[in-house]
């Protein structure tokens, strides 16, 4: 039976440390996450590193990076399974002892022989062991596995409560191998020791490990233990219906931190990824945690949408803390491979958020819009901006900065004073705001002139101004 859900709950998050944080991976870490946060339960951690062959400590970092980017904290120590080898195979001698496991001494070739011929005959290929029922004393001195003694008859339904009900038939189970030929444990088994162990009362998973779930209860049930609530997710698949990979993008959660996509926008798409709560798109972690339910995840795969990504990533980071945005971003820099922002920059950045936030996407996207307050003088514009720096409006530039020194510094008196400027030159303001960005920025395309210019100061702006006119009218 489910266990109950009044118990506190419990989730995990069990990757395999042989590669980067999939953004897969990720997504069921995060459904883990909010469902015990928003329930005042616990998430738990744990690295199934029992391949050592394949397992790597540059692995498991990168996972926890990519958990720690995505701002997924768990409780309590990360837990190895690797370490719980004794614990796991403790497990199977005391289904051994108690005749719910049996020792199986078939040779793996004489398996393989089987199963090959099965296949060419078109019969079944689960292998039925002829030492299940073997008495102890008829046993042969010679290695041997631990297998499980699978019930044959009958059902098992696994009670998922996002695919709903699914029946096995029980013939179709086999006595799975609990313990190797060598004594160590299996992967099935180290996962239900595990959860059992760590008091998991929710297994949210891909459901690629659907079929496992009625394997995995052979084992719950021989043990006595109460089997954890189900919820098998559907896996995330590419904008063309197959499953998510390299050829559709990145895949990895590390990937998108290096691209600038700010971590509660990739919060908020992933939770949107599969899961609805009624026609809400843009929410808050603190909504998440308070709407997120297995009710509501779908059956069908979700597709991946760079699109849907970018356009919540833009509104979480408008709505985002000046001061927050400057420590992500500064984080990005890092993880990008960029050099650091000086004090300067950071303070630059900081009081020019209020323009930048809008519309941007991405932070290489604030960035480029920023580049009027991270440049440091001589400005040079680019090939677009230079268009906007001819003879004619150098001239024009030299003739407005005194006019300006002696303006107060705030938008009402700027807008005031360029619009009396433009007035007097016969012309609109938009034959001065290129000019005015090239010499500012260097580019063409950037905020508001008016903001610039409040942002960087009167002095800083003159300067610009004057260098603009100057320089330029040299060449």
């Amino acid at each position: 039976m489910p266990a109950e859900t009044s118990k506190p709950v419990v989730t995990r998050f069990a990757p395999s440390p042989t590669g980067y944080l999939h953004i897969g991976g990720a997504r069921t870490a995060l459904f883990n996450w909010l469902y015990a946060r928003g329930r005042g339960g616990k998430f738990l951690l744990r690295i199934e590193d029992t391949d050592r062959a394949r397992s790597t400590p540059e692995a498991t970092q990168a996972i926890l990076q990519g958990m720690a980017w995505l701002g997924l904290d768990h409780d309590g120590d990360v837990i190895s399974q690797f370490d719980g080898a004794d614990r796991h195979a403790a497990v199977a001698h005391e289904l051994l002892a108690a005749g719910k496991a049996y020792k199986c001494y078939s040779p793996q070739d004489e398996i393989q022989a089987f199963r090959d011929a099965a296949k060419a005959e078109g019969k079944s290929t689960l292998f039925h062991s002829p030492w299940r029922d073997v008495a102890a004393k008829d046993q042969p001195d010679a290695p041997f596995v631990v297998r499980i003694k699978a019930p044959q008859e009958g059902t098992t339904i696994i009670k998922d409560e996002v695919q709903g009900d699914v029946t096995i038939r029980n013939d179709q189970l086999d006595d799975m191998v609990l313990l190797r030929s060598d004594g160590t444990p299996v992967y099935m088994l180290a996962v239900v020791v595990d959860d059992h162990d760590m008091g998991v009362t929710h297994v949210i998973r891909g459901d690629d490990h659907l079929n496992n779930a009625a394997r995995q209860m052979t084992i719950y049930n021989a043990m006595g233990w109460d089997v954890p609530v189900w919820a098998h997710i559907p896996l995330i698949f590419g904008g063309d219906g197959k499953k998510l990979s390299k050829r559709h993008g990145a895949t990895g959660a590390e990937e998108y931190q290096v691209m600038g996509y700010p971590a509660a926008g990739m919060r908020n798409y992933l939770t949107r990824l599969g899961w609805s709560h009624g026609d809400d798109e843009f929410f808050t972690d603190a909504q998440a945690k308070e709407w997120f339910d297995l009710k509501g995840i779908g059956k069908s795969p979700a597709r991946f949408d760079f699109k849907k990504l970018e356009s919540l990533c833009g509104q979480h980071i408008a709505q985002t803390d000046d001061a927050a945005l400057v420590k992500e971003i500064t984080a990005f820099l890092d993880a990008s491979g960029q050099p650091a922002l000086s004090d300067a920059q950071s303070n630059g950045l900081l009081n020019g958020m209020y323009c930048l936030k809008e519309r941007a996407k991405t932070f290489p996207d604030l960035l480029e819009k920023a580049i009027f307050v991270l440049s440091k003088r001589p400005i040079v514009p680019d090939e677009k901006a230079a268009k906007n720096l001819d003879s004619v409006s150098r001239g024009i530039l030299s003739e407005l900065t005194p006019l300006l020194s002696a303006v107060s510094w705030d938008r009402d008196s700027l807008e005031a004073a360029l619009n009396a400027f433009c007035e007097a030159k016969g012309t609109k303001f938009g034959k001065l705001a290129g000019p005015l960005r090239a010499a500012l920025a260097g580019r063409a395309v950037t905020p508001s002139v008016f903001d610039m210019m409040l942002v960087l100061g009167q002095e800083e702006s003159l300067a610009r101004l004057t260098q603009a006119a100057v320089d330029t009218a040299a060449t």
